[in-house]
């Protein structure tokens, strides 16, 4: 099976999920996603991050993103486990986590790497575009734990870059100034950019970051 890359197309499925049935791009919709995965129910690392996910829920709807996470474990055991999530992380869980018994959903995402584990999914995630293209692939070791501060942080940069000829340099915040990619001209960037550049090279440009 080819593996997924970014700029491809997200694979669509249907799947039965904590919230009922849903068809993935159908869920979507128009706007940005989040989907990730989970090697098993009931692990300790994944419940903490499940609560994460869900005490940062006004963050994700600020930005117009939609979360699901996936296991491969049946749909029974993911509403066992979001009790014991609501219980160990004091947190309602209103995001869908999807029963992939299958494995039909890790497959066609290139969850599973054999050389990790042959029966679980790695814990990958990806963000998608309102194009259904995939815009980050991250996968973590069983061992650590997601940092879902940064990956706000990465979903504002790839929010901010679909609309502005900006790139943002390492460890940017929001508010932060951003780089002009090298495709603008001095010229037009002056126009673009009204003028507020800040240039450190011929390559290297900063600028406020766009509203």
């Amino acid at each position: 099976m080819a593996t997924l890359r970014l700029g491809d197309i997200a694979p669509d499925f249907n799947a039965d999920t904590t919230e009922g049935r849903i068809n993935f791009h159908q869920w979507l919709g128009n706007g940005w996603g989040v989907l990730f995965s989970h090697p098993a129910d009931f692990t300790p690392v994944c419940t903490t991050e499940l609560g994460a996910t869900a005490r940062l829920a006004p963050e994700f709807a600020q930005r117009g993103v939609k979360v699901a996470a996936l296991s491969v474990d049946p749909l029974p055991s993911h509403h066992e486990w979001v009790k014991d999530i609501e219980e160990t992380q004091s947190v309602k869980v209103e995001f869908p986590i999807i029963a992939d018994p299958d494995r039909s959903v890790a497959l066609a995402y290139d969850m599973i790497h054999p050389n990790a584990s042959e029966k679980a999914t790695v814990r990958s995630l990806f963000v998608i575009g309102p194009d259904k293209k995939v815009k980050l692939i991250i996968t973590y070791p069983a061992s650590t734990g997601r940092n879902f501060q940064e990956i706000l942080r990465v979903i504002d940069s790839l929010q901010l870059t679909a609309t502005h000829s900006v790139a943002t340099p390492a460890d940017w915040k929001r508010g932060e100034d951003v780089v002009i990619t090298p495709a603008v001209s001095d010229a037009d960037a002056e126009v673009k950019f009204n003028g507020a550049i800040r240039r450190v090279k011929p390559y290297l440009r900063y600028t406020p970051e766009p509203a």
